[in-house]
């Protein structure tokens, strides 16, 4: 199964919109803490609505703490971020991979960077800073899933 994972998530709204998109789709989330708000229920219900019970998500204390579970489980970890090193569309995802995305404010720090085995970008117009992380990760699971054959199946 692909993976979402949310780098201590500055903004409930755009967490909610991801964790609403995974859910849809059957992607798992981890939530990489300290995120800036309190990571609740609560604060999720506006964008996440009742999705929230339909989504798989796992909570990590820390990078290091998901670190260690990510290693372990095997799970290549894909950083999505604006200067990563090949389009997200030329990248060649795995079953099981989790797509990393950073804080809406600072990306990650470097060295969770260089803990990532790959880094993935969506190619945007010249002169352009970032697309909001929320749309960001939905181009980047959504690819990820089109080459997994990975989208769930329509309702019957």
């Amino acid at each position: 199964m692909l993976r979402l994972a949310l780098y201590q998530p500055d903004i409930p709204q755009n967490a909610g919109t991801m964790i609403r998109m995974a859910a849809c789709l059957g992607v798992a989330v981890d939530i990489v803490e300290p995120a800036s708000f309190d990571v609740s229920d609560r604060n999720f219900r506006r964008s996440g609505m009742d999705y929230l019970e339909r989504a798989a998500i796992t909570r990590h204390i820390s990078f290091g703490a998901f670190e260690s579970w990510r290693r372990e489980a095997g799970h290549r970890l894909v950083l999505a971020e604006t200067d990563g090193a090949v389009a997200h569309s030329a990248f060649a995802f795995r079953p099981g991979d989790i797509v990393l995305v950073g804080r809406e404010s600072a990306g990650v720090p470097s060295e969770v960077a260089a803990a990532a085995d790959a880094s993935v970008h969506v190619p945007m117009r010249a002169g352009l800073r970032s697309l909001n992380v929320a749309i960001a990760a939905a181009l980047v699971v959504g690819e990820a899933l089109r080459q997994l054959g990975g989208y769930p199946a329509p309702a019957a």
